[in-house]
């Protein structure tokens, strides 16, 4: 009970940008005066916060104010996507110290892979300058399906020679840190909930839009995973039901209209892109999608038609999602996403309201993500700060 208790005044702390006062946290938590003053002392302790100055304006003794140490406590992060890894080290504050990106390694041997992910993460905290002993474990964001208990990846799509890859093991041994690994649309909405700031708090979902096409889930500030860590797999919801048809045997599915490598087809069968449909990896695919966004900023009629069909189709699939699940904002976010915001964001909220069962009662707002282009990673950190920090009802299990 007392750790659980810990980590609800740690993180009704992070939750105040300002801080909070003991006397504060006494009125927002619910717990005594004397044990809101002895947790503290134990996370001063801890450096986990700071004493921040005093506030306090008329009568009485002014007020220490409460704030997050940002160095208590680092987190790695790493983000495996099919065109392109980003790595980060992350503060207690949800601040990215240090970052950087390369190339997804080609070929069908993840354990190549796993050794340049390995020598990346080594090269990464040496230039972070972060004391090592304070690095509280590796975040891992990778593409699903992927089986949470053993932290493998299952037959994750453009990433061949990956079907059961228990890489969270992999990883570990390759690194020596404790490693937990998540979907990459979950990691994302976790980053939203750690560092997105007013966009991360309630209920919303995440529509990560990367190689494939994803959705986070968070209700009441609790980040839903699901049965087996794969809650969110959006891509054979209907979107055209007179639309292509999908290797699951439907037609129209998000996956087979809207994701980036569908995108790319159509451009390409269109003739405003070089290339075959066939035999592309990831990293091609980021090439060819971003030349196709450029044709659509340059006013190509026919890259604006196919870009503002697939946010048509996408406002679909997530209407699906928040018509289920009550939600109040959709969040966009992702490798691609940033090449997608203006169209996106100009059109996907009057669809979004137009499909609302909920309209009459209450809006659903559309936002782009406040973390920013390396969610995926940060969001692989952020793992780590949730699963050691944050309040989870597991605390207060005892045991037998």
């Amino acid at each position: 009970m007392g750790d659980f208790n810990l980590t609800v005044i740690l993180d009704a702390i992070r939750r105040s940008s300002g801080g909070l006062s003991r006397v504060e946290l006494a009125q927002i938590v619910g717990l005594s005066p004397q044990t809101i003053s002895n947790i503290s002392r134990r996370l001063l302790d801890q450096n986990l916060i700071v004493e921040a100055g005093k506030e306090g304006s008329g009568p009485g003794k002014p007020r220490t104010i409460l704030r997050l140490n940002p160095g208590g406590v680092f987190a790695l992060g790493v983000h495996l996507d099919p065109a392109v890894t980003t790595f980060v080290v992350l503060d207690l504050v949800g601040a990215v110290v240090r970052h950087s990106r390369i190339k997804t390694p080609g070929g069908n041997d993840p354990s190549a892979v796993i050794a340049t992910i390995a020598d990346e993460i080594a090269q990464l905290v040496a230039d972070s300058g972060v004391d090592h002993d304070r690095i509280s474990g590796l975040g891992l964001a990778a593409p699903g399906p992927i089986d949470l208990d053993n932290g493998t990846v299952v037959d994750p799509p453009l990433l061949p020679g990956w079907d059961r890859v228990e890489l969270r093991t992999a990883l570990s041994e390759a690194t020596g840190y404790s490693v937990l690994m998540d979907k990459d649309v979950t990691s994302a909405a976790v980053a939203e909930t750690w560092a997105g700031g007013a966009s991360g708090s309630g209920s919303f979902i995440f529509m990560y839009m990367g190689t494939g096409i994803g959705c986070g889930i968070v209700l009441n500030d609790e980040v839903v995973r699901g049965t087996s860590g794969n809650a969110g797999e959006i891509g054979h919801v209907v979107v055209d039901p007179d639309g292509p048809p999908c290797d699951c045997g439907l037609r129209g599915c998000v996956k087979a209209t809207c994701i980036p490598q569908v995108l790319v087809a159509q451009a390409q069968a269109a003739g405003i892109l070089e290339g075959s449909r066939g035999g592309n990896s990831g990293a091609e695919i980021q090439q060819s999608f971003s030349r196709l966004c450029d044709l659509a900023d340059e006013g190509n009629e026919q890259a604006l038609g196919i870009i503002d069909k697939s946010a048509v189709l996408v406002a679909r699939a997530a209407s699906v999602v928040t018509n289920t699940l009550d939600v109040e904002r959709v969040v966009f976010g992702g490798p691609f996403w940033s090449r997608l915001a203006g169209r996106y964001l100009d059109k996907i909220p009057a669809l979004l309201d137009a499909h609302s069962d909920t309209r009459l009662i209450h809006p659903i707002e559309v936002v782009g993500t406040g973390v920013g282009d390396d969610v995926g990673a940060i969001g692989a950190a952020s793992l780590v700060l949730e699963h050691t920090l944050a309040p989870r009802a597991q605390r207060l299990l005892l045991e037998s």
